[in-house]
């Protein structure tokens, strides 16, 4: 963009130097070559402004395309990202629960042993008891 660019106002620069070199040199009078090279510049200016204007829609249209582009990236990614992290917090759950039911397994078998000395303890003193 910007060697077309520059190769664009050398191209202006070089033709409105030949047209006005080509104006002053002309045998005309001088109010003719005067309004002559007021309309030629008109012509040059408004022909930069067209060139300026499209140069300027481009970028914006360049511009709009990137930000789309990098949404759409961005998006993508943070789809991802959230898809990784529930499928993290799914797995920390399925861990969780799967420490969780060890743990009450573990305590139930800790009660029951519990419960199974206490009763033979108790069976015991009713045999001593019982048999003295």
């Amino acid at each position: 963009m910007k060697d077309q660019a520059k190769i664009i106002a050398a191209l202006l620069v070089g033709a409105a130097a030949g047209a006005a070199l080509g104006l002053l040199l002309a045998p005309e009078k001088g109010g003719d070559l005067r309004e002559d090279i007021a309309d030629y510049v008109n012509d040059l200016v408004g022909a930069a402004k067209n060139k300026a204007q499209s140069t300027a829609h481009d970028i914006k249209e360049y511009g709009s395309n990137a930000v789309d582009k990098a949404k759409s990236r961005f998006s993508g990614t943070v789809s991802d990202l959230r898809d990784r992290g529930e499928d993290v917090v799914d797995a920390v759950r399925s861990k969780v629960h799967d420490v969780a039911g060890k743990a009450k397994d573990a305590g139930e078998d800790a009660v029951n042993e519990a419960k199974s000395k206490v009763k033979n303890t108790a069976d015991n003193w009713n045999d001593s008891v019982q048999g003295a």
